[in-house]
């Protein structure tokens, strides 16, 4: 860390909590940022974890995997894919191959939605991950 972020730091432990629920609400306005913490909750941080800058978003754990496309020359391949993925009946696997955009998959692993990606996007199918 630079010589100039540590005396930043060192100033930030010396803040009273009314001081730097201040200093929050300045930063908010001058950088157009939203910290989103309010008042009442700035009592239950502690000064040295105050937020100086907006909340870092946490990282996205789940996905849900949507099939996009299916060019009619590659249907029967992708639907064997989709059968496998899903778990489905032949019958329920087509209506989603047949009917396109559908969700293939929600609340899986990032690995996971990358490997059926890959998997459909192989077989000539496209798939979007949200």
């Amino acid at each position: 860390m630079s010589e100039k972020l540590s005396n930043i730091i060192e100033q930030l432990k010396g803040l009273t909590l009314l001081e730097a629920a201040e200093l929050v609400k300045q930063i908010e306005t001058v950088f157009g940022v939203d910290t989103s913490v309010s008042v009442a909750n700035v009592g239950a941080i502690s000064v040295a974890q105050t937020p100086v800058v907006a909340e870092v978003a946490e990282e996205k754990t789940s996905f849900d995997v949507l099939l996009t496309d299916v060019p009619a020359d590659k249907k029967i391949a992708i639907l064997k894919i989709v059968r496998n993925v899903t778990g489905l009946g032949l019958k329920e696997s087509k209506d989603i191959v047949d009917n396109v955009p559908k969700s293939l998959k929600e609340g899986v692993t990032k690995e996971e939605s990358e490997t059926i990606k890959k998997d459909i996007e192989a077989a000539g199918g496209k798939v979007s991950i949200k």
